[in-house]
């Protein structure tokens, strides 16, 4: 067998907190035949929180209409309201919670924001604390401390922002904001996260010489998060220019209130859609966009790879399974946060398969690339671990303990394979709760092939 470079005894991002108590394992149901599902599913969490930002920093309030409520959406809220935004719920037009009207106010700083683990809040939110007043300290979760900062804070030390980090580029720091931030042209290395990015272009109109902003590093990754970006900004009157490949423009001036209607997540909607190929079944996601900058919209040619085929109709997508699982050649480059359900995917398949340009995804929750071997593997799976991906034997599973590692997406990928493996456990299946709160709810309504008592169980 192939061993990844990490085994199970070497690789724990817990340390001495890995949780295997009975109470912590959640029985991932098994289907016992084909699905024939329809999900619906809440607001796009990277839409929703890049919505947020421009909204605390436009010059009018607006209302986010069916808003992910989540844990990281959660952390950005709490975190604008420390800078002075007002963030009001309002009766929901949606079925998973209220809407949010955000009326911006003057930033002011003195205090201490906790990111949790989302990656969105340690990245977009510091350019916002540069123009306030006041310093305004960073934190996050013990799991989420190590995820990487230096292209953020050497951004900001280099628009001449007093970043106190000892250093490190890695979170904890403090930024000391003067209400207000030169901006001008900058070089960073964003290799690591396209949110290095989406953080600064986000700010750039309130910068006084608005920004030039230049990546220098091999590669980006997840260049269809700077597009949901740019749209975003397009969307508030902020026009973002690229003369080249890798540069970005923005010149200064307001940023817009709107009123707008936030997509369902459709890079959450991958294991429902991927459980159709795992049973052999149907499954379709209501509110699908006829156009979308989301990664998700991608799963409707990565599925037919695997076999599937994908029907859209009337702002629906629909995924039905095949003869079969198919091993497939794969570069996940653009869409990495699909990686895990992509893997999954490939250890129930009929011949091997290889995913590679996803080796930014080691730098996400946990070390994805690590993770989803040592639990493949953990089952009774063959993984090799390459540079920037994975190469997946598929070999018969066994039921067993997955751990999510405090990964969202790690529980959801052990959950695919549940489906079609008898006796997996997910342990702290809550981490889904990170973008997904409704997960289990849902899934189990899936599955049992009830999905409307899911929904009405999820969203009471």
């Amino acid at each position: 067998m192939l061993i990844s470079k990490y085994s199970a005894p070497d690789f724990d991002p817990y340390g001495d907190r890995k949780p295997e108590e009975p109470d912590a394992l959640w029985p991932a149901p098994t289907a016992a035949g084909p699905l024939r599902a329809r999900v619906s599913l809440p607001g796009s969490k990277s839409i929703t929180n890049r919505e947020l930002v421009l909204a605390a920093l436009a010059d009018e309030p607006s209302l986010l209409r069916a808003p992910l409520h989540s844990r990281d959406s959660s952390n950005m809220i709490q975190a604008l309201r420390a800078l002075g935004t007002t963030i009001e719920e309002r009766p929901g037009t949606g079925a998973f919670g209220a809407d949010l009207l955000v009326t911006p106010g003057e930033l002011t700083g003195s205090t201490t924001i906790d990111c949790g683990q989302a990656g969105t809040v340690m990245r977009f939110v510091p350019p916002i604390a540069a123009l306030a007043l006041g310093p305004t300290t960073f934190d996050a979760d013990d799991s989420a401390r190590g995820r990487p900062m230096g292209g953020i804070v050497a951004a900001l030390k280099a628009l001449g922002v007093d970043v106190d980090d000892n250093g490190r580029g890695a979170l904890p720091f403090t930024v000391h904001g003067t209400g207000q931030v030169a901006g001008g042209s900058i070089e960073i290395d964003a290799s690591a996260s396209s949110q290095f990015v989406s953080a600064l272009l986000l700010s750039a109109a309130r910068f006084d010489d608005g920004l030039r902003l230049t990546h220098v590093g091999q590669r980006l990754p997840s260049l269809p998060h700077i597009e949901m970006t740019i749209d975003a900004l397009a969307g508030r009157g902020v026009r973002v220019q690229t003369p080249d490949v890798g540069v970005w423009s923005v010149s200064p001036g307001a940023i817009r209130g709107r009123y707008l209607d936030i997509e369902p997540d459709l890079s959450n909607a991958a294991p429902f859609l991927a459980a159709a190929l795992v049973t052999g079944g149907s499954v379709t996601v209501t509110g699908w966009p006829d156009a979308t900058t989301q990664v998700g919209a991608d799963l409707a040619d990565i599925l037919p790879a695997f076999g599937a085929t994908v029907e859209r109709s009337r702002g629906e997508l629909t995924v039905r399974g095949g003869d079969g699982i198919h091993g497939v050649e794969l570069d996940l480059t653009t869409g990495g946060e699909l990686a895990p359900t992509v893997a999954a995917l490939a250890a129930l398949a009929d011949a091997p398969s290889t995913i590679t340009g996803i080796g930014h995804i080691r730098h996400h929750e946990t070390d994805r690339l690590a993770a989803l071997a040592t639990e493949i593997q953990g089952l009774g799976g063959e993984v090799d671990e390459l540079d920037d991906g994975l190469r997946i034997t598929p070999r018969t599973l066994h039921g067993g303990v997955w751990h999510s590692y405090d990964d969202h997406r790690m529980s959801t990928s052990g959950a695919l394979i549940g489906l079609a493996v008898p006796g997996i456990r997910i342990e702290n299946v809550r981490a889904t709760h990170k973008t997904l709160p409704q997960f289990t709810t849902l899934w189990q309504g899936m599955a049992s092939n009830d999905q409307d008592a899911a929904v009405r169980q999820a969203t009471s």
